[in-house]
């Protein structure tokens, strides 16, 4: 949301500068529970009262805080807070005001990062947790707004629930994919969780990739970060591990149909990843018979990219020979609204593209993946 010289604009000025002429398909609108007690109606008395009482126990060492670094009050722009309260994207009319309306969003893909219930150290209250996040996103968003479509959220650590919560779901139009956090017990490409996989491609469903998630490790490889720009960097790492993972594991492989969205985390090292997968791969295939096409062939054809936070080179071009070196077919236009480094449609991406570039990138492209008419 921010321009070049770093001030965060204002909702009047956002307007004037970011009108879109075209419709869009927004990847990434992140919304928000107003308090705990709105999951209430959609949990049993047990889980009620084990809610009220213990709360979202994540597995970190923190109780009432969350252990990712913070610039900004919720991560948000300073103008997204709702004028009734609450924390920001709780309000639905305030969002189809400050986002749908005002960049012709046709459709907005929710991502609900907290709470999670696949966090949960009780894996019981885990799948209740996210029964009732679904039932929640269906009642009081997707069905009051036809423009906005949920992520069937699971709990990807407990995969025999995942797989029920996302029967049940599939087939509702409201639902468009599969939501698993991204910092699980294991990495991601793991037999634990293929059931899930098996049950999204079966469905039909892509598998959304947000970054998110305690497992009580750091991101990194080498311990927790000291800083947020840190963090904010290392976050495009940890993706690159997920990617890999899947890779190599042999999602792909077992489950041809599969798609596989990473939201929220750059796309510039896409290229870079698979040359040096490639390499490696070349040298040492013995170790993975169960791969039938290079690394980068798996990449291209089951993975797909949001824009934001968009990669900004010192010379534009560059991009476009990533653009060209991925497909113009895997990049996905995100706002990552209400955050405060929100990218609008005029601003996204610093690139000068054809008419037809664009309406593959802010629209065209997520049609095909999530399957709009």
């Amino acid at each position: 949301m921010s321009p070049e010289d770093g001030t965060i604009l204002t909702a009047d000025a956002a307007e004037r500068q970011s009108r879109s002429r075209l419709r869009v398909i927004d990847c990434d609108v992140h919304h928000a529970l107003r308090s705990p007690k709105d999951l209430h109606p959609y949990l049993s008395k047990r889980w009620r009262d084990h809610l009220d009482t213990y709360g979202h126990r994540f597995p970190v060492p923190f109780t009432d805080g969350s252990p990712y670094p913070k610039t900004a009050p919720a991560l948000s722009r300073t103008d997204s807070w709702p004028p009734n309260g609450g924390p920001p994207g709780s309000d639905l009319a305030f969002l189809q005001k400050q986002l749908l309306d005002r960049h012709n969003v046709e459709y907005g893909l929710l991502h609900l990062l907290a709470p999670h219930g696949m966090d949960q150290r009780n894996q019981d209250f885990g799948a209740a947790v996210c029964s009732a996040i679904n039932q929640w996103q269906y009642e009081h968003w997707t069905q009051k707004d036809r423009r906005l479509k949920a992520a069937i959220v699971v709990p990807g650590e407990d995969a025999q629930a995942a797989v029920a919560e996302i029967e049940r779901w599939a087939g509702n139009t409201d639902f468009v994919q599969v939501s698993m956090v991204t910092h699980t017990i294991e990495p991601l490409g793991r037999r634990r969780y293929w059931p899930i996989y098996e049950a999204a491609a079966r469905l039909g469903l892509p598998v959304g990739l947000h970054t998110s998630g305690y497992n009580g490790h750091a991101i990194t490889g080498g311990g927790w970060a000291s800083y947020y720009v840190e963090e904010q960097h290392n976050v495009a790492i940890s993706q690159q591990a997920l990617a890999i993972s899947l890779v190599c594991e042999g999602v792909f492989e077992r489950f041809p149909a599969l798609k596989v969205v990473i939201v929220e985390a750059g796309l510039a090292w896409v290229p870079s990843v698979a040359w040096r997968l490639d390499r490696h791969f070349d040298r040492m295939r013995d170790e993975l018979p169960h791969l039938t096409k290079k690394p980068s062939e798996y990449l291209r054809q089951h993975m797909w990219y949001t824009t934001q936070p968009a990669d900004e080179p010192e010379r534009p071009e560059d991009l476009r020979r990533i653009f060209d070196w991925m497909g113009w077919d895997r990049v996905l236009y995100a706002t990552d609204y209400p955050h405060w480094d929100m990218d609008n449609p005029g601003q996204s991406i610093k690139l000068r593209l054809s008419e037809d570039e664009q309406r593959m990138i802010y629209a065209d492209n997520a049609r095909a993946v999530y399957g709009f008419a």
